[in-house]
């Protein structure tokens, strides 16, 4: 399986790139994709929501009237959930959301994401650039050469690139990420999936580990 290198201009380079079958290509397992965007979810999650039970009420205490008698039920004191202002019965407490999957869990979703932007045609490589300063100018450039201005897209750096991130930190559907990063919640969240040339290799390499 193979893919050709572009440059900057949406152009072939006249080099291609072979992508691992056992990343690219396998049949996609789409439980283990839920999974993994369901922990990536949850871990975003702050857990601070907090409802006050009757304990917690300041209010008084005195019985609102006598126990018998009255003909209708009998009350305690105004803290009774019963009562508007009153405490909640099982009410939120803060709580953390996250929870634990297996490496190879998560390898596999991974491979599952990538596998089904392959059928679909959404994965490019791009020749690896570097800007000589941050200009979001010049990204939008490359974004029009490659026909992805106003797709949603990931761009896979092989190591931290300053420059390239900063220019298009400002573009709302745009996401550069270091290789070593990347979720499967960005792969699934991205319209189209474009590596560096040299963070082909890296990627599949982290992926078999």
């Amino acid at each position: 399986m193979e893919l050709v290198v572009l440059n900057t201009s949406g152009k072939e380079t006249g080099r291609k790139v072979t992508l691992d079958e056992t990343v690219f290509g396998i049949e996609p397992n789409q439980h283990a994709v839920y999974l993994e965007v369901k922990q990536y979810l949850a871990a975003q999650r702050q857990g601070t929501h907090k409802a006050k039970e009757r304990s917690e009420i300041t209010a008084s205490t005195k019985k609102l009237k006598k126990q018998k008698g009255s003909g209708s039920a009998r009350y305690g004191d105004i803290k009774s959930p019963t009562f508007r202002g009153g405490g909640r019965v099982f009410g939120p407490k803060p709580r953390d959301y996250r929870f634990k999957l297996n490496k190879a869990l998560k390898r596999l979703a991974k491979k599952s994401v990538l596998s089904q932007k392959m059928r679909d045609n959404s994965i490019k490589v791009l020749e690896d650039v570097s800007f000589d300063a941050p200009k979001t100018k010049d990204f939008i450039n490359v974004l029009n050469a490659l026909e992805l201005n106003g797709k949603k897209s990931l761009f896979v750096l092989p190591e931290a690139n300053k420059n390239v991130y900063l220019s298009s930190r400002n573009l709302p559907k745009t996401k550069v990420m270091n290789f070593n990063e990347i979720s499967s919640y960005d792969l699934v969240n991205a319209g189209e999936i474009i590596f560096f040339e040299g963070a082909v290799e890296k990627f599949q390499e982290n992926l078999k580990k």
